[in-house]
């Protein structure tokens, strides 16, 4: 028997194919660890990040009216919240504040005074996602050439530039990174410039799944 489909309908099973689908799996992979993350940095047991995760991800979602937006554990509020518990004492105190926390927030949803964000200059919003983002890109340029150091831009880096014993840390630099890593990074940029020119329209899978699995296999 064949079911026949509605246009509107099979608009959206192909959207969901096509789009929701991949960028699904690109959140998932993303969330994941950054719950873990958060929830480690805030002093609280792991899976209470996941809780976060998942009742931001799905919960909140049934009840958004926007399309785009991804709620969960943000990670500028880590400090936040592990200061919070070790001023209330423990982790239920600070699940009934944020519970207080979100009722006052439901409350001025209905009422309409979500507005005053307006208030807000948005060069703050933006200033602070550029650090974010300059922070996460800074942090992953030592591990391009596998060096496994925390001083990569407080000292190594700055002695080379400085010319301060320079060919020393240039050496040390050289013993401290690693070729293997270099190869598996120069291959996984290759294979997503591939992946997204040749295969990314017929593939259900995105371009950044794809590499984190071909970079896993390669260092094997």
């Amino acid at each position: 028997m064949k079911i026949k489909l509605s246009r509107k309908t099979r608009f959206y099973l192909s959207s969901l194919r096509r789009h929701d689908f991949k960028s699904s799996i690109s959140v998932f992979f993303v969330a994941l660890p950054l719950c873990l993350g958060i929830s480690l940095a805030s002093n609280v047991p792991m899976y209470s990040g996941l809780i976060a995760g998942v009742l931001g991800g799905l919960l909140v979602t049934l009840f958004s009216q926007s399309e785009l937006s991804v709620s969960g554990p943000a990670a500028g509020l880590a400090t936040i919240s592990a200061a919070a518990i070790a001023n209330l004492g423990s982790i239920q105190n600070f699940g009934i504040a944020v519970s207080f926390a979100g009722i006052f927030q439901l409350i001025l949803g209905m009422l309409k005074l979500g507005g005053f964000t307006h208030f807000i200059p948005s060069a703050v919003i933006k200033g602070m996602l550029a650090a974010i983002g300059i922070l996460l890109m800074a942090k992953q340029i030592p591990l391009l050439i596998g060096y496994d150091q925390p001083d990569f831009w407080s000292h190594q880096l700055i002695n080379i530039i400085t010319f301060d014993h320079g060919f020393s840390h240039i050496q040390n630099l050289y013993h401290t990174s690693s070729i293997g890593v270099i190869i598996v990074v120069i291959l996984s940029i290759l294979m997503m410039r591939g992946w997204n020119k040749y295969f990314s329209r017929r593939s259900i899978f995105p371009a950044p799944f794809v590499i984190v699995v071909f970079g896993i296999v390669i260092s094997f």
